[in-house]
């Protein structure tokens, strides 16, 4: 069971999105960046017109940040969650910093994704470290959209073991990263829990419109998702974790 998150970017877009069915509906600015934020505003009204039309879950990036700006994440994390959506992304870079990153996360209130950076390859012990936070949905994407897919930068054989660490962790396991059509055989395969695409729906590189016939194409190829109740839970459970005390993986 794969739900399939549209990442949008006006409220066009995201009805657009909902109304071909899409399961997640994600808000980033692809214009400025992998994780490029959309403006507060410019998320609360999306948010709005998704709540008067749909159950489906939301999220947004809270943007492209240098590894170490500790400080700035939080403050965009708090600030994202004020406007309503279900989840906040954050990317997390491998480095000195990630282990940091991931401790102050799950230290939030807000119900937040953490979303791993692979294009150098993925760190399994990171990905243990974030089970071990409780965080519910752990996710992996890719920071350079011109570079080939994630599929080009881990092996599918890494990638089975981080989808199965997260679900014996029992949370929820996402793969994004330039994902196309023609990767639609490798994500049957692993059957992700949530499979993110962007330039797939567009019309042209991923900075174009959205088309709904991609979506609905996409939607139809991959197995049938979750419920959104059930996925939109997974962002009450994270708030009631956020108050309890959390140890990391050695």
């Amino acid at each position: 069971m794969t739900a399939l998150l549209a990442s949008v970017r006006t409220e066009e877009e995201a009805v657009l999105a909902v109304e071909a069915g899409a399961d997640i509906i994600d808000l980033k600015d692809p214009r400025t960046g992998a994780l490029g934020a959309l403006a507060l505003p410019v998320i609360g009204a999306i948010v709005a017109r998704v709540r008067a039309i749909s159950a489906a879950p939301i999220s947004a990036t809270i943007g492209d940040l240098a590894d170490g700006q500790i400080d700035e994440m939080q403050r965009l994390v708090e600030a994202t969650a004020r406007t309503g959506v279900d989840f906040v992304k954050v990317g997390v870079a491998r480095g000195s910093h990630a282990r940091t990153t991931l401790a102050l996360l799950a230290d939030q209130q807000a119900a937040v994704v953490p979303l791993f950076l692979a294009d150098g390859g993925l760190e399994l012990e990171l990905i243990e470290a974030a089970c071990a936070y409780g965080f519910p949905i752990v996710m992996v994407d890719t920071a350079n959209k011109n570079a080939g897919s994630l599929f080009d930068c881990v092996a599918h054989a890494t990638l089975q073991q981080m989808l199965d660490l997260v679900r014996t962790a029992g949370a929820r396991a996402g793969l994004a990263g330039s994902l196309r059509a023609e990767h639609v055989i490798a994500l049957r395969a692993l059957e992700p829990d949530i499979a993110g695409f962007r330039g797939a729906l567009c019309d042209g590189t991923r900075t174009g419109r959205l088309n709904p016939a991609k979506v609905r194409a996409l939607r139809a190829a991959l197995p049938a998702s979750h419920s959104a109740a059930a996925l939109r839970r997974s962002s009450n459970v994270t708030r009631t974790n956020a108050s309890l005390p959390h140890s990391t993986s050695s």
